[in-house]
């Protein structure tokens, strides 16, 4: 019987960084968690009036639930970790805009002398059981219903080398990637960088457009279920994620190009090795076959994901099939729970 733990913290309990930090639990390979993430405002923005500047304190933004230490997990190993279920926990989500954040106004590192935007909270009422989420117009009478593709912005393990990262901050670790391709039925790889990989998960959005353009998705608190497994001696240099279909790569930098190019690099380098292509051969395959969803274009590194179609490679999968066999596990509970 696989091993089921839940944890849900107190708010003295979530963390603001990855490393840094000891564990808020252990678990052994294969372990199924049940965990509960607040969302990035702490849960401080409730309706249009609660506006971030005035009800949030900086940095105490973008809590994470962790860091989980799973056992056996050592510096040279990948951490796999299989998202079963992600399901909003509250029947509202805000999204805001910001004076100096987001992709469409001048920042602390991209100066002008335009005024800044206005700061707005748009308040979402969400229905789980009808699968939507209500957008309405702050400034006009205009309504529409969101169908509801519950993700993770934030999921990561602790970076090397002593070094403790504030979650907003996108690297080879995870951290703040803001990928709508962090969907429950997909498994996340990251790198083991230190014992016990020490992962944290965070940022939860009800649906959020590629890009994260304003710099928000619908935030909301979730209650989040995963397996933790441990793949021994298999090294992962950027985060990669899987579902039944595709292969992604990661890559998060400043510029957007060189979030691009490492993403496109890690997926073309990983293809060569899956199918035994030449390196060329492999570059030619993902360049007419591949596609590039952006992650994010707001935070202090941006995100971009390289993809691939299953289908194009033979039908590899990574890491000789540890997603279907943790789908096999997450297929397990959902059916017993």
């Amino acid at each position: 019987m696989t091993e089921v733990v839940k944890y849900r913290p107190e708010p003295d309990e979530l963390s603001y960084t990855f490393g840094g930090r000891e564990a808020v639990l252990r678990v052994r390979p294969g372990t199924i968690v049940e965990l509960y993430t607040e969302d990035c405002f702490g849960g401080r923005v409730r309706g249009v009036d609660d506006l971030p500047s005035q009800v949030c304190e900086f940095p105490y933004l973008n809590p994470v639930t962790g860091p989980i230490h799973v056992e056996g997990a050592e510096p040279g190993d990948t951490l796999a970790v299989h998202f079963v279920a992600i399901e909003p926990a509250r029947d509202w989500a805000v999204s805001s805009t910001f004076p100096h954040f987001g992709a469409l106004t001048s920042t602390h590192t991209t100066a002008t002398l335009q005024p800044p935007l206005d700061e707005v909270v748009w308040r979402y009422d969400v229905d789980v059981a009808a699968g939507t989420a209500t957008y309405r117009a702050r400034r006009g009478d205009y309504t529409v219903e969101l169908p509801l593709d519950p993700m993770h912005g934030t999921a990561g393990v602790a970076p090397g080398g002593f070094e403790a990262r504030m979650t907003i901050t996108p690297d080879a670790h995870g951290g703040n990637m803001d990928s709508p391709e962090l969907r429950a039925g997909v498994t996340a790889y990251f790198g083991v960088n230190v014992s016990g990989a020490l992962f944290a998960l965070g940022d939860g959005h009800c649906r959020q457009g590629h890009g994260e353009v304003c710099g928000t998705g619908l935030e909301a608190a979730m209650n989040t279920t995963v397996v933790l497994d441990v793949i021994k001696g298999a090294s992962t240099p950027w985060p990669r994620l899987e579902s039944d279909a595709a292969l992604m790569s990661t890559g998060s930098a400043r510029p957007l190009e060189d979030a691009y190019r490492i993403s496109q690099h890690d997926l073309v380098t990983w293809t060569a090795e899956l199918v035994g292509l030449d390196q060329l051969d492999a570059y030619q395959l993902i360049s007419q076959a591949g596609e590039a969803p952006v992650g994010n274009v707001c935070d202090p590194n941006y995100t971009m994901v390289a993809k691939v179609d299953k289908r194009y490679l033979g039908g590899v999968s990574g890491y000789d099939g540890v997603h279907a066999r943790l789908c096999e596990t997450a297929h397990d509970y959902l059916t017993h729970r």
